[in-house]
């Protein structure tokens, strides 16, 4: 079973909301769930409507039967002086080089650097013992960086591993691309029924593959609730003018005579029942596009009222009602 479980979306797919969601359905039963955040957007803080969160683990939710879901927003420059210390014990030195802007310089002109920093610090979490020899974390949930480069930024340890052939470097790098290549991980995806996020979405999954990531299931965000059924559907694309009209007139709206008020509201219902169909037979498509993939697929019905507290565990609790993800 996965106990790092990145996941990426294309921008507006609502990520960050269904990686939180996660966390909280991972931390069930007593478990706990590390929710990291790595882009610097302070977006858990806000789904979970706290505070901004500091560089440092803190308890921010409790899921239902007493699990707990701690969050961690990872600073680029903290995480670099953590390394600095743990593997060349720099202390007093490694903080002198924050003040003198150069842990600044190293992470703007090694853009890579800083990625490396970021999953590092999230790997170590999935690792970390206690003192009685067991995980302090059950599951670790990254809110990791968009589709489009998701692969590059989880397989750069790879590239640093290959440029630094030997020291602390390499064997951080490597150890790091042992957590993200293995089964302990898997990489989700968030998309929506439309043509640009599935697109993405299929894209991801290839990059991903290619590279030889984990690729764990799609997650089909915000979708509607059905307002036909699909008999009313194809009514609806075809037109029922004539149905319409008779059940306007039942309904006290007019009679069904030309030019009557039940007549003037025939056209614009069958435009707006039209696009329905259309919409529908859209999200059908890219339904059957995403499930091709041969993934595991996860759906999230759009909330009405929005996303708040409430919402957030009606999410979570959706997501534990289908499965093991």
């Amino acid at each position: 079973m996965s106990r790092l479980h990145v996941v990426s979306g294309k921008g507006g797919t609502g990520k960050t909301t269904v990686a939180a969601a996660l966390a909280l359905a991972l931390a069930t039963e007593g478990r706990r769930t590390l929710l990291v955040e790595v882009e610097g957007r302070q977006g858990i803080a806000q789904v979970f409507e706290t505070e901004a969160l500091p560089y440092e683990e803190r308890k921010i939710a409790v899921s239902p039967g007493g699990g707990e879901v701690h969050a961690l927003a990872i600073d680029a420059e903290r995480a670099l002086l953590d390394y600095l210390q743990m593997f060349y014990k720099l202390g007093g030195a490694g903080r002198a080089l924050k003040k003198l802007g150069a842990i600044d310089f190293a992470t703007t002109i090694a853009p890579g650097l800083r990625d490396v920093l970021l999953t590092g610090k999230a790997c170590e979490a999935v690792r970390r013992k206690d003192k009685h020899g067991r995980f302090v974390y059950d599951a670790v949930v990254m809110d990791a960086p968009p589709t489009g480069r998701i692969t590059r930024f989880l397989n750069v340890n790879d590239e640093v591993a290959g440029l630094a052939k030997i020291g602390p470097i390499h064997n951080q790098a490597q150890a790091v691309m042992r957590v993200l290549k293995s089964p302990e991980t898997a990489v989700h995806l968030v998309t929506l029924l439309e043509e640009m996020p599935v697109q993405e979405t299929v894209d991801g999954v290839a990059e991903l593959r290619a590279a030889g990531l984990p690729v764990g299931g799609v997650v089909i965000n915000m979708i509607r609730p059905p307002v036909l059924d699909p008999d009313e559907v194809d009514l609806a694309a075809n037109g029922a003018r004539a149905g319409i009209a008779a059940a306007l007139s039942s309904a006290g709206l007019g009679g069904a005579r030309r030019g009557g008020r039940a007549e003037r509201l025939i056209d614009p219902l069958l435009e707006q029942a039209r696009e329905h169909a259309e919409r529908v037979a859209l999200e059908r498509a890219e339904h059957t596009e995403i499930t091709g993939l041969g993934l595991p697929t996860y759906e999230l019905e759009q909330l009405p009222e929005g996303v708040d507290l409430a919402g957030l565990y009606r999410l979570a609790r959706d997501l534990r009602t289908q499965g093991p993800i």
